[in-house]
């Protein structure tokens, strides 16, 4: 489990504590947080970031985590973990029946949060996406989401040591279907032809010099070093295999 490739949103309305859980999850590995004080600034949140895993106190000035389970689970399931500082049997019934993942009390170490959080992520995303589901590749420090088409890169350390959220860019149509191509048939030769069927499902060929294009742009977005790409590699006279 890469901890940079998930996005955690932490829902508190002490900035105190926002800034304490995010130290300490961006220091296990976690680069990419994302915090809100209120119900209403964390539905502009959720929708701007779409993050994989929510850390969210029951009590908010504007409402309750309850309720916010409730309104986000109507757009998705993503996993909640409750951070309250009740710790009644009921409060807790209510947070696990209605969707919630966990459910930790406050005050809580660090350490503890911290392997919550890993446990989730593994029985949520193993599940919902059958192990991957062969839908999500991970090339070097490249990760490439075919449900979403989006490729995120995890960025190197900057000149103030600080690790940057990895960048992200949407593949095309076009590169899309490459893709999903050379994925569906990883570590194995596919010919020009068959990648030319798979983009442009005509029968006619002739699209050799357009599909070289494609695949560099496509390199573009998915090596280190286009110029001298290691997974998506050159068989010469024959086509391009992923590796």
């Amino acid at each position: 489990m890469n901890l940079y490739e998930y996005r955690i949103m932490i829902v508190d309305d002490e900035p105190e504590l926002r800034r304490m859980v995010a130290g300490f999850l961006k220091k296990e590995g976690f680069v990419q947080v994302v915090t809100a004080g209120s119900c209403q600034e964390a539905r502009t949140v959720f929708e701007r970031e779409h993050p994989h895993l929510i850390l969210m106190d029951v009590m908010l000035p504007d409402g309750d985590g309850f309720s916010l389970l409730r309104k986000l689970h109507e757009k998705s399931e993503v996993p909640v973990i409750f951070l309250s500082a009740r710790d009644e049997d009921e409060n807790r019934l209510v947070g696990l029946g209605l969707g919630a993942d966990d459910y930790v009390t406050k005050p809580f170490l660090p350490r503890e949060l911290i392997l919550r959080i890993l446990a989730v992520l593994k029985r949520v995303y193993r599940v919902r996406d059958g192990a991957e589901d062969q839908r999500v590749i991970a090339l070097g420090d490249c990760r490439i989401d075919l449900r979403s088409g989006v490729v995120s890169r995890q960025n190197v350390r900057t000149e103030t040591e600080e690790i940057q959220p990895p960048a992200e860019v949407t593949l095309t149509a076009k590169e899309y279907a490459i893709l999903e191509k050379l994925a569906a048939n990883r570590g194995q030769i596919v010919t020009i032809d068959a990648l030319c069927e798979a983009v442009w499902k005509d029968g006619n060929y002739g699209y050799e010099n357009t599909l070289i294009v494609h695949i560099r742009r496509l390199r573009e977005k998915i090596e280190q070093d286009a110029s001298h790409p290691r997974h998506l590699l050159t068989v010469r006279g024959l086509g391009y295999k992923l590796v």
